[in-house]
C-alpha cells in the first residue's frame, strides 16, 4: 500500500475511535456542567487516557516528583478556526505520543496582556506550533503569544518553530496581505505602533519559515503524522544511555565501531556474543552513545529475552522498536502487519537497531523480515549469550569481548574491594587469586570484590575457598555468594526491587519497608556496597539482569508449579492467570498486574484470599466491591488510571496511598476508611481530575508526602496543620487559595511546591527551618529568614514581591528563581545575593532597573536575565565559575563589562539589548561551545573569537544585528558544526560591498548552514567542500543568481533556497541521494525543477510562486509523500 495512503487510513482509523469516544464524553460533561453549573478549564475529557502527558505517564511508575511541570510542545491556535477539528486532534497525537504540550486555557486569556503563566509556559517549552489560520491574526492574544515564542527562538536555548499555515498562504502571513491584512487595520485602531511593529515582525519571521501548508485538498492525517515525527525527532536528538563502569572498554569499543563500517556498504548485523556479565550491554551503550548521531534514526533496546517472554512477545519487540524508529506511539495488531510495516516505513531509513540480550526466541525473518530488504546503511548491533542465534543470520559480523585483562580486571576488582586501584602487597597477593577464580568476568569482579570490602582475612580464605568449589560457568551461584550473606531484612528488599521495584524511586518502597521493619537505610546501604544493586541518576533502583534473575530464580523455586504459594508475583502473566482463576493464598506478599489489554473484572472476592498481601499494583483496572476488611496487611496500595475503584476501603495498616488518575470523587467512600489509617505517610492524587476539594486527613497524622498535583478543579482551603511529619506538599495546577495550619510547627517540612496556580494563593505564615525547597506563585513572601536550609527558592506572578534584605544568610540556597513579579521597595531585589548561589533566573520582573553586584557569587554556573530593565550587571566579570549566561531584552543594558573573564563559559546568548554597541573581547572564552547574538541592533563588531584550533564555539547564531560588520571574519571557525546568519529586510541589513561574495570553505566541520535575508549576497563560494554538510539554507538572498556544484554533498538532506528570486537554474542534484526535502518558493525566475529517479529518499518538495515553471516535475517513482 502506498505509504501516503496508508498513513491517511491509519489516521482516520484513529480519528473514528476518538470521535466516537469524544461525542460520549461531550455527552456526559454536557451533563455534569449543567449539574454543576462549572466550567471545566479545559474542554477535552479530563479522564481519558490520551490526554496524559509523557511526565504523567511517568509519574505512573515511580514516586512523584514534586518539581513543577515543564512542557515540551506550545500549541498556539486561533479557536473558532481549527479547535474543534486540526488542533484537537493534533493535541491529542502529541500527548498520545507521550510528548507534553500546553494547551493554551481561555480561562487564563484575560485582560490586555498576555497572562504570565503562558509566557512562562512558552519559555519552558522547546517546540512551538502556531497553526496559523486565517482569522489568526484578529485574535490579539495569539499575536502576543506568537511575538513571545520568536523572542524565546531568536533567544536559542535549543528552542525551534515549527509553523502550521492552515488554509492561508504562507506569503500572507509573511506580507500580512489577505485577511492578515484586514485584521491589522482592526489593531492598529486599539494598539501602538510599536506594538503592532512587534506582531507584524513576528508574523514575517515566521511566514519565512518552512513549514506546513494546508489545503482543502491534503491530507491533514498524514500532515499530522509528519508534525508529530518532526517533535519527536527535536526532543529525542543527542540522546545517549547511561553506561557502566568502563575500565578496559575502549579497545572493545573501537573493535565494534570498526566492524560497523559506517558510511560503507557491507555488513548490516553486528553480534556482540559471550556470557552473561562479560561486558556486552556496557559495549554495546558505549557504541550506541559513540555513533548515534551519525545516523538519522536510532533505538536502544533493552532486555529483548524479557519482551519475548508470553504469546504477545515478538508483536510488543516490533511495536517498540517501529514507535522508537518513527517517533510514534505504534500498535502492532499481529507480526505479519510488524514485518510489512517494518519493511514499508524502516527499511529504507539510515538506522541503529541495538537489541540487547536476545535469545534463542528471537527470529529475525518472523520479527523484522527480510535482511536485504534493510538499506545498506542501516546496522544492526544484537547482543546474546547464545552464539546460535547469530548462526542463522547472512552478512554479520562477531564480536566476542572475551575475558578482562588480567591487569583489567585486578583494577577494577581493587577498586570494589578496597576503593583503591593499589593495595598493600600482602593483600594484591590474596586479590590475585580471587580474580583468578572469577575469570575475568566484570560483573562477579565486582559483586565479589564488594562482597569482601572492608572484612577480616579470615572471612576473605574462607568465601575464595567456596568460589574454588563452584564450576567456572555459573554465574548465578557465584553471585548467590553474596546473596547468602545477606541477612533476613536485606533479603526481602533484594527480593523485592528484583521482582517489582527496578526502576522505582526510593522514597516509597523506604516507606512500606520501614514499617514492616526491615531496616532499609542500612538494608540499602549494604545492596549497594555488595553491588547487588545501583541508583541511577533519577535515584530510581537499577539491577544488572544477571542479579535481577538471580533473585526472580529464588522467588521462583519458592514454588515451581503454583505461583499462588510464592512470596512475591514477578510475571504479568502469572498475576493474570491466578485473579483470573480466583487462586491466591497468604503466602503472597507483592502482587502487581497490568490490565490494560485485557476484560476482567476484580471484585472484593478475587483479594479475599490474599491476607498477607503487602504491595498491590494495578494498572488499568476494574476493581469493584466493598473491599472492608479485605486486605488486612496492605501497606501499599497503588492504583493507576482505573476506571473503577471500590466503593469502601478499611486498611488500618496502609502506609502508601497512591491513586494517580483514578476517578476519586469528593463523597467517595472509601475516605472513611483512609481517615482511620494512622499510619498513613504518603498519598497521591495526581490527576484526579474529579475532585473539587481538597480531602480531610486530619485523622491521619502521620502524613509525610501529600501530592495534589494537576488536581486542576481542587480548590478552596487545605488544612495541613495536624500533620506534625509532613515532608512534602505538592499543589502545582490547581485551584487552592489558602493553606491553614501553623506551618512553623511543621518541624520535618522540606518543600512546599504551589507553582502555576490559577487563583491568587493567600501569604503563608511562618514557615519551618526545615524546608529546603519553596516555590510560590501569586502569593505574598512569607518570612525567609530562619530558612537556614533553603536550597531553592521560586516566585511566579507574586505583586509587590519583598525578598528580605538579609536572604544573604541562607548560606545553603543554591537555586534562586523570580518569574513574572513586581517589587515594592522601588523597584530593587535586595541588597547582596547569598553566596551559595549556582543557578540565578530573573525573568519579566517590573520595575526592575538595578541589580545587586554580583562579585560575591563564587559559585554561580548559571545566570539569566529576561525582560528586565537593569542598566547594568555589576560584578559579572567575577563570576569565575559561570558556564551559561542568558541576556534577553534588556532595552537599558550598554555593556558587559567583565564577560572576557569568564573562562568557564559554555554558552552564552544576548538578546534584545537595544544600546549595546559592543561585547568584550571573547578571546579568553576557550570553552565557549554556543554564541548566539539576536536583536542587537547597535552592535557593530564581535571581537577575538580567537584561531580556528583554540576555539571550541560549535554553534554561532547571528540575527538581526544590522550594524554587525564584517560577518566574513566568522566563517574562518573550523570548528563550527551551525553558523544561522539572519537579517530582516525591515532593518535595511545588507552586507558591506567587500561581503557579496563569502568563502564558507573554512567551514570544514559544519553541519546547519543558514543565511537569510542578505539581500546583497550574490555568490557563496566553498560550498562544495562541505563534506559534513546536512542542511543548507540560503534564503531572501535576492541578488544570489546560482549555486555552485553540490554534487560532492553526499550528507545532504535538506536544501532550501527560497526567495531567491533571482536564480535561473538548479545544479545538479541527482547525485544527493540522501536529499529529503527541497524548498524552491518564490524563486519566480527558476524555470525548470529537475528530479532523477535516483532522488528516492526525497520526501517534500515545496515550489510556491515559482510563476516561471511552466511544467511540475515528474515526480513518478519517489519514495514517501511529497508536497507540491
Amino acid at each position: 500500500m502506498d505509504l501516503k495512503i496508508w498513513t491517511i487510513w491509519s489516521f482516520f482509523c484513529q480519528v473514528a475511535v476518538a470521535v466516537a469516544v469524544t461525542s460520549l464524553v461531550v455527552a456526559v460533561t454536557f451533563l455534569l456542567k449543567k449539574k454543576k453549573n462549572s466550567k471545566p478549564s479545559d474542554d477535552t475529557p479530563k479522564s481519558s487516557e490520551s490526554e496524559l502527558s509523557g511526565a504523567e505517564q511517568q509519574q505512573t511508575s515511580s514516586a512523584p516528583s514534586s518539581s513543577p511541570v515543564e512542557y515540551e510542545v506550545f500549541l498556539s491556535f486561533r479557536g473558532p478556526d481549527v479547535r474543534e477539528n486540526f488542533a484537537d486532534f493534533l493535541h491529542k497525537f502529541l500527548v498520545r505520543y507521550k510528548i507534553r504540550t500546553f494547551l493554551d486555557d481561555e480561562e487564563l486569556r484575560k485582560g490586555e496582556k498576555i497572562a504570565p503563566s503562558l509566557v512562562k509556559a512558552i519559555e519552558e517549552s522547546k517546540v512551538y506550533i502556531p497553526v496559523l489560520s486565517p482569522n489568526y491574526a484578529r485574535s490579539k492574544w495569539c499575536l502576543q503569544e506568537l511575538a513571545q515564542m520568536m523572542k524565546c527562538c531568536n533567544q536559542g536555548n535549543g528552542h525551534i518553530m515549527l509553523p502550521i499555515f492552515f488554509m492561508v498562504e504562507p506569503r500572507d502571513v509573511r506580507r500580512q496581505d489577505g485577511p492578515y491584512k484586514a485584521a491589522f487595520q482592526h489593531h492598529r485602531k486599539k494598539y501602538d505602533a510599536e506594538t503592532i511593529d512587534e506582531w507584524k515582525e513576528a508574523l514575517q519571521e515566521v511566514g519565512a519559515m518552512k513549514g506546513w501548508h494546508i489545503t482543502e485538498s491534503d491530507g491533514q492525517g498524514a500532515i499530522i503524522d509528519e508534525v508529530v515525527a518532526k517533535v519527536w525527532s527535536h526532543l529525542t536528538q543527542n540522546y545517549t544511555l547511561v553506561t557502566d563502569e568502563l575500565i578496559g572498554i575502549d579497545s572493545h569499543v573501537e573493535e565494534v565501531t570498526n566492524l560497523l563500517n559506517l558510511g560503507c556498504e557491507g555488513v548490516k548485523i553486528i553480534g556482540i556474543y559471550g556470557m552473561g556479565g562479560i561486558g556486552k550491554t556496557t559495549i554495546a551503550k558505549a557504541v550506541y552513545n559513540k555513533v548515534q548521531a551519525q545516523l538519522d534514526h536510532y533505538i536502544f533496546v533493552e532486555d529483548v529475552r524479557e519482551i519475548l517472554v508470553g504469546h504477545d512477545g515478538a508483536i510488543n519487540l516490533q511495536s517498540k522498536i517501529i514507535s522508537g524508529i518513527l517517533r510514534i506511539d505504534y500498535k502492532v495488531k499481529d507480526a505479519s502487519e510488524g514485518i510489512r510495516v517494518i519493511r514499508e516505513r524502516i527499511c529504507k531509513r539510515r538506522a541503529l537497531i541495538v537489541l540487547d540480550d536476545v535469545d534463542d526466541r528471537f527470529e529475525f525473518d518472523l520479527i523484522l523480515g527480510k535482511l536485504d530488504d534493510f538499506s545498506s546503511e542501516t546496522r544492526i548491533i544484537i547482543t546474546t549469550r547464545n552464539k546460535r542465534v547469530l548462526d542463522v543470520l547472512q552478512e554479520f559480523k562477531l564480536y566476542e569481548p572475551g575475558e578482562m585483562s588480567p591487569d583489567h580486571a585486578l583494577q577494577l576488582f581493587n577498586k570494589h574491594a578496597f576503593g583503591t586501584d593499589n593495595p598493600q602487597e600482602e593483600e594484591a597477593i590474596l586479590s590475585e587469586e580471587f580474580v583468578k577464580v572469577a575469570t575475568g568476568l566484570p560483573l562477579a569482579l565486582k559483586v565479589v570484590g564488594s562482597l569482601l570490602f572492608r572484612q577480616d582475612r579470615e572471612f576473605w580464605q574462607a568465601k575464595l575457598i567456596e568460589l574454588k568449589d563452584l564450576p567456572p560457568t555459573k554465574v548465578q551461584e557465584r553471585l548467590k555468594i553474596s546473596y547468602n550473606e545477606l541477612s533476613y531484612n536485606e533479603k526481602q528488599i533484594f527480593l523485592d526491587i528484583a521482582c517489582s521495584f527496578i526502576g522505582e524511586n526510593k522514597v516509597f518502597p523506604l516507606y512500606m519497608w520501614t514499617d514492616c521493619k526491615f531496616y532499609p537505610e542500612s538494608g540499602i546501604k549494604t545492596l549497594v556496597l555488595r553491588c547487588l544493586i545501583k541508583f541511577n541518576e533519577r535515584n530510581e533502583f537499577w539491577m544488572h539482569d544477571h542479579v535481577r534473575d538471580l533473585g526472580r530464580a529464588i522467588i521462583h523455586e519458592e514454588d515451581n508449579q503454583r505461583p499462588w504459594k510464592r512470596s512475591r508475583i514477578c510475571s504479568n502473566e502469572d498475576a493474570f492467570d491466578m485473579l483470573e482463576r480466583e487462586e491466591g493464598s497468604d503466602l503472597v506478599e507483592v502482587l502487581r498486574v497490568n490490565m490494560a489489554d485485557e476484560n476482567l473484572q476484580l471484585t472484593d472476592q478475587v483479594f479475599k484470599k490474599f491476607s498477607g498481601l503487602r504491595y498491590l499494583e494495578v494498572q488499568h483496572g476494574r476493581l469493584t466491591g466493598d473491599f472492608k476488611g479485605i486486605l488486612p496487611s496492605i501497606r501499599w496500595l497503588r492504583l493507576h488510571e482505573c476506571s473503577s475503584i471500590p466503593i469502601d476501603l478499611n486498611l488500618n495498616k496502609l502506609v502508601i496511598l497512591d491513586m494517580h488518575s483514578c476517578p476519586v470523587e469528593d463523597d467517595w467512600r472509601g475516605w472513611g476508611g483512609i481517615k482511620v489509617t494512622c499510619k498513613l505517610k504518603a498519598i497521591n492524587l495526581s490527576f484526579c481530575g474529579e475532585l473539587t476539594t481538597a480531602p480531610n486527613l486530619s485523622h491521619c497524622r502521620s502524613l509525610e508526602f501529600i501530592h495534589f498535583w494537576t488536581c486542576w478543579e481542587m480548590r478552596g482551603e487545605l488544612h495541613v496543620g495536624s500533620f506534625k511529619n509532613l515532608k512534602v506538599l505538592s499543589l502545582t495546577m490547581t485551584k487552592i487559595t489558602k493553606l491553614n495550619g501553623d506551618f512553623a510547627r511543621l518541624k520535618n517540612l522540606q518543600e512546599i511546591v504551589a507553582g502555576h496556580l490559577t487563583q491568587e494563593l493567600e501569604e503563608v505564615a511562618a514557615l519551618p527551618p526545615s524546608l529546603k525547597q519553596l516555590a510560590l506563585s501569586s502569593s505574598r513572601v512569607p518570612n525567609l529568614s530562619e530558612l537556614r536550609d533553603l536550597e531553592h527558592l521560586s516566585f511566579e506572578r507574586c505583586d509587590q514581591l519583598e525578598i528580605p534584605g538579609d536572604i544573604w544568610k541562607l548560606s545553603k540556597l543554591t537555586t534562586l528563581e523570580l518569574w513574572d513579579s513586581s517589587f515594592s521597595n522601588s523597584g530593587i531585589i535586595v541588597s547582596v545575593f547569598p553566596s551559595s548561589l549556582k543557578s540565578l533566573l530573573i525573568s519579566g520582573c517590573e520595575p526592575l532597573e538595578k541589580l545587586p553586584s554580583l562579585a560575591n557569587l563564587n559559585n554561580l554556573k548559571e545566570l539569566r536575565l529576561m525582560r528586565v530593565q537593569v542598566h547594568e550587571v555589576q560584578g559579572l566579570g567575577d563570576l569565575r565559575m559561570l558556564e551559561t549566561l542568558v541576556i534577553s531584552s534588556g532595552p537599558n543594558l550598554g555593556n558587559l563589562d567583565g564577560l572576557e573573564n569568564l573562562l568557564l563559559l559554555k554558552t552564552l546568548k544576548v538578546e534584545n539589548c537595544c544600546l549595546l554597541k559592543e561585547l568584550p573581547s571573547l578571546s579568553n572564552l576557550t570553552k565557549l561551545q554556543l554564541l548566539e547574538i539576536s536583536s542587537c541592533q547597535l552592535l557593530s563588531e564581535i571581537q577575538g573569537l580567537g584561531e580556528p584550533e583554540e576555539c571550541s564555539l560549535s554553534s554561532l547564531y547571528i540575527i538581526d544585528c544590522p550594524s554587525l560588520a564584517n560577518t566574513g571574519g566568522l566563517l574562518q571557525l573550523a570548528r563550527l558544526r551551525k553558523l544561522v546568519l539572519y537579517a530582516f529586510e525591515t532593518d535595511g541589513h545588507h552586507l558591506s560591498s567587500r561581503e557579496q561574495f563569502l568563502d564558507v570553505s573554512g567551514l570544514r566541520d559544519i553541519e546547519e548552514l543558514l543565511f537569510f535575508g542578505y539581500k546583497q549576497l550574490t555568490k557563496v563560494y566553498g560550498l562544495e567542500k562541505l563534506e559534513s554538510l546536512r542542511s543548507l539554507s540560503i534564503s531572501d538572498c535576492t541578488s544570489v543568481r546560482e549555486l555552485p556544484d553540490l554534487s560532492g554533498l553526499k550528507n545532504l538532506k535538506n536544501l532550501n533556497i527560497g526567495g531567491c528570486k533571482c536564480i535561473r537554474k538548479l545544479p545538479d542534484l541527482s547525485t544527493l541521494r540522501n536529499l529529503v526535502e527541497l524548498v524552491v518558493d518564490e524563486c519566480t525566475q527558476l524555470s525548470e525543477v529537475t528530479i532523477l529517479k535516483r532522488s528516492e529518499s526525497l520526501r517534500s518538495l515545496s515550489m510556491v510562486d515559482c510563476s516561471s515553471i511552466a511544467q511540475l516535475p515528474d515526480l513518478s517513482g519517489l519514495m514517501g509523500e511529497i508536497k507540491r
